[in-house]
């Protein structure tokens, strides 16, 4: 069957996706643009949601699929899920906002479990746990308030702003790939470089990050984001976990592995917090 008529039946995760059957996919969506990839996913991938921190690639997404709802006549096809790490920039939050308002889109706000400010995240975790510890806050922060959200939505699918030229693990992304836990993620921008993706927001009025005109290119967390250097020599997400070896920050890493650390990580402070309670028990 061609697969640009593939039902959306036909897939109803992507372990049933064989990987010769997921390369001769990619090679029919490598001949399409942007816009055309996700029309092609609003056809044919189950349970499809788009997941964004209003990056300038999901932003343009966000606008493509916008126009697609009013060619079609229809209200905003694909809900965003946003992930509230509870240390987004006061521009991040404005701008999810402004962006659910101009397109009228449905968004979907997940935080970490059990908190929902950032003093209580910090009562239960500490002040530093992004810089002591970074895989158990990336799993509380980003990875396990996902897991939660596709659970709770029925997600299936997802569509990403990960492109190649933001490098490091990125860099030889496929449009369409699936996960090891058998999520399906489009990467419809994957072949944009950031010109070509400002030039879009510039061109459709596209609503952006504040923080784009101080010289930022890729926004993450306020404390663990900096601006790029003025040289213009940094790559698109130098900017991201400065000093640290990483270049992602848990969603796209082995969810497994990225569990199993968690909770390893947990048992050890239970033990650690039972042994100081016991050695205050014998002083006393």
């Amino acid at each position: 069957m061609p697969i640009s008529t593939l039902s959306n039946t036909q897939i109803q995760s992507g372990l049933e996706l064989s990987k010769e059957y997921l390369e001769s996919i990619n090679e029919y969506l490598w001949t399409l643009s942007p816009m055309e990839i996700i029309t092609w996913a609003i056809d044919h991938l189950p349970g499809v949601y788009q997941t964004t921190a209003f990056g300038l690639t999901g932003l343009v997404t966000v606008d493509m699929i916008n126009k697609i709802s009013i060619e079609r006549d229809q209200s905003h096809l694909i809900p965003l899920i946003f992930l509230d790490t509870l240390y987004h920039f006061d521009e991040t939050l404005d701008l999810a906002q402004r962006c659910q308002e101009t397109y009228n889109v449905p968004l979907r706000i997940f935080k970490p479990m059990d908190v929902s400010t950032t003093d209580e995240f910090e009562r239960e975790h500490g002040i530093d746990l992004w810089k002591v510890d970074e895989d158990t806050y990336d799993y509380l922060v980003k990875v396990e308030p996902a897991r939660r959200a596709y659970e709770e939505l029925n997600v299936k699918s997802v569509i990403t702003g990960r492109r190649r030229s933001q490098r490091g693990d990125r860099e030889n992304i496929p449009i369409l790939e699936v996960d090891d836990t058998g999520l399906i993620k489009l990467n419809p921008l994957a072949l944009w470089d950031f010109q070509q993706v400002w030039t879009y927001i510039r061109a459709n009025e596209v609503p952006y990050n504040a923080l784009v005109d101080q010289g930022y290119k890729s926004i993450g967390d306020r404390h663990s984001t900096k601006k790029p250097s003025a040289n213009g020599q940094d790559g698109e997400r130098d900017g991201r976990w400065a000093g640290q070896q990483k270049t992602e920050c848990g969603l796209h890493k082995d969810y497994f592995k990225m569990r199993a650390a968690f909770m390893a990580s947990k048992k050890k402070r239970q033990e650690q917090q039972q042994q100081q309670h016991t050695a205050t028990l014998i002083t006393a």
